[in-house]
């Protein structure tokens, strides 16, 4: 399993994204931010088009609300799932059937998963505590339960002056801290890289 984490955008360590997927051939998943307004989705999806664009990878969107998209995955090198809100994200993986997919790929070894923010969180087992940073009432019968990929939750942006969420994730981080939970904490430009046995935080 390969994975290429990062807290926001592609992150410090894009060498190491690139090496790791070996292949150009990329699918953006734009969904976690389905439930923002037109204009600030396109904006936002389109820099992120743009960001990949500059590593030399060949970018295609994968919107997973439109039929038959889940079909493709399988073609491409590297997955990247932008950040938004992890509900929605979640909500989409389910009725898509993209989760069951996913979840196949990667322990095939397949592809690499890349993404940031709620492409990251919503990779763990449990997603409650992130109800302080991202409304779950987002979408109807949100899930509390993420992909279980990762062996604790995924926090981003703490401790990221600038970022508009930062406060709301460093208490998230500070409440799992206290209950003795460990969790993925990462700074904006830091990235959590998996890659078969190895698991490393790249500052």
């Amino acid at each position: 399993m390969r994975l290429y984490l990062s807290s926001f955008r592609t992150g410090a360590h894009t060498d190491a994204l690139v090496a790791m997927t070996g292949g150009r051939r990329t699918a953006l998943i734009p969904n976690a931010a389905d439930g923002w307004p037109a204009d600030v989705r396109a904006g936002l999806v389109r820099r992120d088009l743009d960001d990949l664009g500059a590593l030399g990878l060949d970018v295609t969107l994968a919107d997973l609300r439109q039929p038959g998209t889940v079909r493709t995955l399988a073609d491409y090198d590297l997955l990247w799932v932008r950040g938004g809100n992890v509900f929605m994200l979640r909500r989409v993986l389910a009725d898509s059937g993209a989760d069951t997919v996913l979840l196949d790929l990667l322990r095939d070894d397949a592809l690499v998963y890349g993404g940031y923010s709620a492409g990251g969180c919503v990779l763990a087992g449990d997603l409650t505590g992130l109800a302080h940073v991202d409304d779950p009432g987002v979408v109807a019968d949100p899930l509390m339960t993420g992909l279980g990929l990762l062996d604790r939750p995924f926090v981003p942006h703490v401790r990221s002056p600038g970022h508009p969420e930062t406060a709301e994730c460093d208490e998230v981080s500070a409440a799992y801290t206290a209950a003795g939970q460990p969790h993925w904490a990462l700074r904006d430009s830091e990235v959590l890289l998996i890659d078969g046995d190895r698991t490393e935080l790249l500052r």
